[in-house]
């Protein structure tokens, strides 16, 4: 028998990113890398390391320190029909951007009543576990995701920072992708061959009958080492991995809360008006019939980020949300 060809392989969520760049960059002329240090340096986080090299300094542009300035910039690109890519190098710095952003390119194709599209793509690295100083560190999804004419997706894999970021790039309209820096180490296998899923569908990652967990980005493999650790007790939890907070799958989550008769929902972001809020209400109006105890939510404090010696009493961890878990057992 012959052997069985494959032309998946094990990388961490940052090299998947770099290759997605790549495929992109390849495929699509009209597709341009923007941002601090992408270019010679390849990024803080080496997201971009050999693309200059190979695509040239007019499609990888290494800009000024100037957040607001490169997101201006990228409108202008998209409204001759490019493609651009930006990168913010970390999630604090998007703010003097956040003008540029919510008022010009997520209005632009409401303004002009469907007449111009804006297929830009601002990559932003968010979250914390990394240790790093202020600003350096931040959840802002629930900003975004709060703005008409945003698409805000996350991964939380390999796989899915390849898939998403290339549906993310071939979008007409604008999509804030949302990078978990503390996972961009984590190797899980990529095929670039394979058919990618919608873009902005939940995917359930791990099956259970007696409490769904929904997560997105950071969190997911936090809720699957939870899931792991209720199983060792005879709990079992459903997992989902939400993937996109604007448009958010609500079908999915639905469906299984119907079965489990529960929801715990988890983000790095502090809970207040964050974006587990949501999906918490739309569940409860969805499922009202079925729910067995209260929609639960785990994340952030209602706090900026503390300094790095005190980010895991920050960070909702394994114990914050088994004992989420609990609570909603308990009903």
């Amino acid at each position: 028998m012959a052997a069985t060809t494959t032309t998946a392989k094990t990388v961490p969520m940052a090299k998947a990113l770099n290759e997605s760049l790549r495929t992109a960059l390849e495929n699509d002329p009209k597709v341009l890398v923007m941002g601090e240090d992408v270019g010679k340096l390849g990024g803080v986080f080496r997201i971009t390391d050999g693309l200059q090299k190979d695509f040239g300094e007019d499609r990888v542009i290494d800009t000024p320190l100037a957040e607001s300035g490169i997101v201006g910039t990228a409108i202008g690109l998209a409204l001759r029909g490019y493609r651009p890519v930006v990168e913010i190098q970390f999630d604090g710095f998007v703010f003097p951007a956040y003008d540029q952003i919510v008022t010009q390119l997520a209005k632009m194709h409401a303004r002009a009543l469907g007449k111009i599209r804006l297929p830009v793509v601002v990559r932003i690295p968010y979250g914390g576990g990394i240790g790093a100083v202020e600003h350096h560190s931040e959840s802002p999804e629930a900003l975004f995701a709060h703005v008409a004419g945003l698409k805000c997706v996350s991964p939380s894999n390999a796989s899915d920072a390849y898939w998403m970021l290339q549906q993310a790039i071939s979008c007409d309209d604008p999509v804030i992708f949302f990078e978990p820096k503390r996972r961009y180490w984590d190797k899980g296998e990529v095929d670039p061959t394979a058919i990618p899923g919608p873009l902005h569908r939940a995917v359930t990652v791990r099956s259970g009958d007696d409490l769904t967990l929904v997560a997105y980005g950071p969190m997911v493999k936090t809720c699957l080492q939870v899931a792991a650790a209720a199983a060792e007790e005879g709990r079992s939890l459903e997992v989902i991995d939400l993937r996109s907070v604007s448009p958010i799958d609500f079908d999915t989550v639905q469906a299984s809360v119907e079965r489990t008769g529960r929801l715990v929902v988890v983000h790095e972001a502090p809970v207040f008006f964050g974006s587990g809020a949501e999906l918490a209400a739309r569940i409860t109006e969805r499922c009202f019939y079925h729910l067995e105890a209260p929609v639960l939510r785990v994340g952030g404090f209602h706090a900026p980020y503390p300094p790095a010696r005190l980010e895991d009493e920050y960070l909702p961890g394994l114990d914050r949300v088994l004992e989420a878990v609990d609570r909603a057992l308990a009903y």
